[in-house]
């Protein structure tokens, strides 16, 4: 039998969506509730996809540290900061897909993360609702802002913190408004989160929409 690199993401039940939208906390219950293996993006980008995006910078012969702190948090306009987002998650998600190409698995494997992107997803998959966006509300993202500390966590080395916080805030609802703008184009549903349903609550409509694959 020939090994298929992208068979178990082809299988694969997958959440993108927003940053602080509960995408990991779902992931995680989907995960230990249905015998899944969960695979969290963001856990893998700070670590091995980081050395990844070092390597890339020498191979271009840029700074390993990448740009300076003020350059990408102060100085750069939100619709820019989420250009050059959006423009960088192809090269991203060949790595998610490197991955899960190393990783077999009798079990669905259940992925999240922000980066895990509509139009990415969508040629890979065999069935679209093999994916849903998650989104917060406008409100339910000022509370969770409110909360979380790592929502609010200031970047080190920036000469204005306040600013590089609401810049990255500004970029996250442009990335997250162009998510659902892809989702809807392609038939990936999207569910809001606006804290009127809780973590199980949500769980349960999700179960209900991947139930094919469960």
């Amino acid at each position: 039998m020939d090994f298929d690199p992208l068979a178990t993401a082809r299988r694969a039940l997958w959440i993108g969506g927003a940053q602080w939208a509960g995408k990991t906390t779902l992931a995680v219950t989907l995960a230990l509730r249905h015998g899944l293996t969960a695979y969290l993006y963001d856990r893998h980008d700070a670590r091995g996809h980081d050395d990844r995006r070092i390597a890339d910078r020498i191979r271009r012969g840029a700074p390993p540290g990448g740009p300076d702190p003020d350059t990408v948090w102060v100085d750069t306009d939100p619709r820019r900061m989420a250009a050059e987002t959006l423009a960088g998650f192809p090269r991203r998600f060949e790595w998610v897909l490197d991955d899960l190409g190393a990783l077999v698995s009798a079990r669905r494997v259940v992925a999240e993360g922000w980066g895990l992107r509509p139009e990415l997803v969508a040629p890979v998959v065999e069935s679209t609702r093999q994916m849903v966006v998650l989104v917060p509300s406008a409100e339910f993202r000022a509370y969770q802002l409110a909360r979380l500390p790592r929502a609010s966590a200031r970047h080190p080395g920036v000469s204005d913190p306040e600013r590089a916080l609401r810049n990255r805030v500004a970029r996250d609802e442009l990335v997250a408004a162009d998510a659902v703008a892809q989702a809807r184009e392609l038939g990936v549903r999207v569910v809001e989160v606006d804290g009127s349903r809780d973590a199980e609550a949500i769980a349960g409509l999700v179960t209900e929409h991947f139930a094919a694959y469960l």
